[in-house]
Formats: structure tokens, C-alpha cells, sequence
């Protein structure tokens, strides 16, 4: 009889076929066995999942601000990982920017990695920088490994991450499609918001009036036009108009190569709801009104928006003004890494949306739109980043207790449902008090899958945010 590393047995795995009584076995940090529950799989250890548990893919983020090195102060790569993976993130994707320097260039990626290579909890990849000047670096930093390239169509915010024009941008992009790269893009249009009044003060509808919904549908028009004049591959980041979808789907029909996101506050919040003076529900583009928020998830659920990742852009609790609750001069940017999978599954479950289609947003699709395709999936021949979900559990939020270096949220003191009881990453458990023994991926060094289950596995396809 084979024995195998480890040893998973539940009557909920949540398999590519939707969640079946399996055994999975692991070996060297890969899926090798998928057998039907009962067949007493051998391991040198055994998981054995309570009838109240379900097995999931471990969770893939692509959008995340660790802001090491340069801000560590606002966050860092073991507390960013060591909240991911409470939160039952087993892959995360570092954004270029709030660190200093910037990923603009090989030399800065390689500050980056060496930074990050002993205190990853997970695994961990990164995004290059597209900004002024640096056209002749997007090549080597794509040779380097990285899963494509950001850039922002007005302020980000930082210094030292300046924005793109749109001549720009496309002139960026027809480069980046010579060697099929993808851009993703902070679409919000800068004429349109010096336009729109000047934010101040702690009213909310003051400050959501200073970034209005034509800001973004004129930004992701322009994406979408430079994508389909050069052939690149682009991605909108964050969608919180729910007007851009219509844009989005008919450009797609039309065979424009673009893909979108959003995030758990644009899903779960909604501007009536949010107090004059709570900065913490700052962030950019802004959290829109309740019936925008129905459209995101109309626009989730018709697949026009293909995935939904957290945006976690951390600062320090000094910088949120949490004391004037002026939404002009506080930072821009919600914390939810631990929190995003609970956030989601609790609305998702109100309106009657399976846990198996949560885990496609938020594991298989990032997954995929990165070309991670050894992640996302319990599947053969993928890796062994699990967790272990108990998705009729309940608990409250309390800031305290959140792995994030900075202790401010916007959901303190929410009832949420769904709670991660363990995380395993490549068949090892993930002890956030230990040794971390997360990599650091490139793009293209983890893509290569092999086996199939008839039936259970799909073949593979070819902030402020």
C-alpha cells in the first residue's frame, strides 16, 4: 500500500465537481491521490474532517499592499502572511507600490525577494510597476518573474509611483504585447475628479461625491479602447461603478482581452450604511451606494466580473485620522487579507450563492488570471495549499485579534459566518507562531500540472488599490 506525506479524509472536499466524501493524499507538497472516502488512504499523518467541516483550495489573492521594505511600519511581509493565512489565504500577490523603492525595476524585485524570502507564510509572488520612464525595464522585470505590471491613471497616492496618461498607458501596453504580458490598471480618470468637489471633512457623501462613478467608467473606457487598439492583455482592478459592466461585457464579446476584479467592501458595504467620520471605510475608488452594490454582484454572477480579491492596503492607525475623521486627509485603503473569505461567504450565503462558486472567485479564477495553474483547485497534480472552513460558524470581528500590523477595521464588531480552522501550505501545516515556510514564486515556475480525475479536474488553460 502507498503511504503518502499527508492524509486529508472529509465528507465535504471541495473537488472541481463540487464537494464530495474524497481522501486526498499528498505527497512532496502535490495532490497525488483522489480516491472516494472509505478507501482508508495510509499517511504518515491524517487529517480527519469534523461533519461540520469542509475542505477548500487554499484561497489565491492577487491584489495585496505588503508595503515592505520602506513603509514596514504600515504592514510587512510575516504580518501580511501571517493574516492571509489565518484567513485561509495560501497565495498572495504583492502590489509594486507603498514600498520603497518601488517595483519599477529588477534591481528594486530583487530589495523586494530578499526582504521576503525568510518571513513568507505563504507563498508569495509580485507585480511590476509600469510608471513614466520605465518602458525599457518592462521586459527584464517580466524575464525576472513577475505576473505582470500596474499603473495608475491619476495620483496613487505615493511619491514615487507616479501615474501613466492614457498615451502612455497604451504606448506601455504595445510593448507589453510583444511579449504577452497583462496591465492592470487603477482606472480612475484625473480630469474627471479635479473636476468633482474637493473632499473634506468627515461627511461620507462629501467624499464619495469627490470621486464619482464617471471618474471610473472613463478610466476603464480607456482601457479598454488602448487594449483593443494594441492586442494587450488587460485587467481592471477593484470595479466598484457597477456602470463600467455593461463596458466590460460588450468589449469582451468583442474579443478586447480584458478581465476584471473587485473586492469584499464593495460586496459587503454600501455608502448609506457608512458613519460620517468612519475613515475606515475610506479607500479608492470609493465603497458606492446599496443598489451599485446588487450590480456588482449581478455582474459577479454573469461572469463580467471574473474574480474577487481583497485590495488590502494597510496604513498606519495615524494616518486613518480616526480621531477627526476627516475623509480628505486620511489614507485611502480597507484591511481585510484575514477577513476576506468569511466577508464574502456571509453575503454570498444570504442571497443564496454556494460556497463552491465563492471558492471559484476567490481561488481558481485569481488563480488562473495570474497563470498560477498548479493553484486554486483540489485537483490532481496541484499543490497541497488547503483549509480547512467551517462554514456555518459564526464570530465577531475584533481588531485585536487580526494578524494585520495595524489594528483598524472596518468590519470591527461584525457578525460574520465561516471560520478557518487550519491552513496548509504545499501538505505542511501553516503554525503562524513558528518557522514560515512560504516561497517566493515567478511567473511560470509552477505551472506545470500532471494527472487528471475523470470528472473532478478541468484541463488547464492556455488598490488604494
Amino acid at each position: 500500500m502507498t503511504s503518502y506525506d499527508l492524509v486529508v479524509r472529509g465528507k465535504r472536499i471541495m473537488t472541481t465537481a463540487g464537494e464530495q466524501p474524497r481522501e486526498i493524499g499528498v505527497t512532496a507538497g502535490r495532490i497525488v491521490a483522489i480516491e472516494p472516502l472509505g478507501n482508508a488512504l495510509d499517511g504518515a499523518r491524517v487529517i480527519e474532517l469534523a461533519d461540520d467541516e469542509v475542505l477548500l483550495p487554499g484561497l489565491v489573492d492577487t491584489h495585496v499592499h505588503v508595503n515592505e521594505p520602506g513603509r514596514t511600519e504600515w504592514e510587512g511581509f510575516a504580518s501580511a502572511t501571517r493574516a492571509a493565512a489565518a484567513g485561509g489565504v495560501t497565495t498572495i500577490v504583492d502590489m509594486p507600490l507603498n514600498s520603497i523603492p518601488p517595483t519599477v525595476d529588477v534591481a528594486a524585485l530583487e530589495v523586494k525577494r530578499k526582504v521576503a524570502e525568510h518571513q513568507a507564510f505563504v507563498d508569495v509572488g509580485f507585480w511590476g510597476g509600469a510608471v513614466p520612464g520605465n518602458l525599457g525595464d518592462l521586459r527584464g522585470l517580466h524575464d525576472e518573474g513577475v505576473f505582470g505590471f500596474k499603473c495608475f491613471l491619476l495620483h496613487s497616492g505615493v511619491d514615487e509611483f507616479p501615474p501613466l496618461d492614457a498615451d502612455e498607458m497604451e504606448r506601455d501596453m504595445a510593448e507589453l504585447a510583444t511579449f504577452d504580458a497583462m496591465m492592470i490598471v487603477h482606472a480612475e480618470d484625473s480630469r474627471a475628479i479635479e473636476k468633482a468637489p474637493t473632499p473634506h471633512g468627515a461627511r461620507y457623501d462629501t467624499f464619495l461625491r469627490s470621486r464619482p462613478r464617471g471618474a471610473e467608467n472613463l478610466a476603464i473606457a480607456e482601457v479598454i479602447e488602448r487594449a483593443r487598439w494594441t492586442g494587450a492583455r488587460a485587467h481592471v482592478l477593484h470595479v466598484s461603478s457597477s456602470d463600467a459592466l455593461p463596458m466590460i461585457a460588450t468589449a469582451r464579446r468583442d474579443g478586447v482581452r480584458i478581465t476584471a476584479e473587485t473586492c469584499p467592501h464593495y460586496l459587503t458595504l454600501f455608502a448609506e450604511e457608512i458613519p460620517d467620520g468612519a475613515t475606515t471605510h475610506k479607500c479608492c475608488p470609493p465603497i458606492r451606494e446599496a443598489s451599485n452594490r446588487e450590480l456588482l454582484w449581478e455582474g459577479l454572477l454573469d461572469g463580467t466580473i471574473d474574480c474577487i480579491v481583497s485590495d488590502h492596503s494597510p496604513s498606519t492607525v495615524e494616518l486613518k485620522l480616526l480621531d477627526s475623521g476627516d475623509f480628505g486627509l486620511a489614507w485611502g485603503g480597507v484591511s481585510s487579507l484575514q477577513l476576506g473569505l468569511s466577508l464574502v461567504w456571509s453575503e454570498a450565503r444570504r442571497r443564496g450563492i454556494g460556497l463552491a462558486q465563492v471558492v471559484q472567485w476567490m481561488a481558481s479564477k485569481p488563480a488562473d488570471l495570474v497563470g498560477l495553474r498548479s493553484k486554486g483547485r483540489i485537483a490532481l497534480g496541484y499543490d497541497a495549499d488547503l483549509a480547512v472552513f467551517a462554514p456555518d460558524a459564526a464570530y465577531v470581528v475584533d481588531p485585536d485579534r487580526l494578524h494585520h500590523k495595524n489594528k483598524v477595521s472596518a468590519y470591527a464588531g461584525r457578525s460574520l459566518s465561516g471560520v478557518v480552522r487550519r491552513t496548509v501550505l504545499g501538505g505542511r501545516d501553516v503554525d503562524v507562531t513558528g518557522e514560515p515556510h512560504g516561497r517566493l514564486l515567478r511567473r511560470g515556475s509552477v505551472e506545470r500540472v500532471t494527472g487528471a480525475v475523470p470528472g473532478e479536474m478541468p484541463g488547464p488553460t492556455d488598490d488604494q488599490g
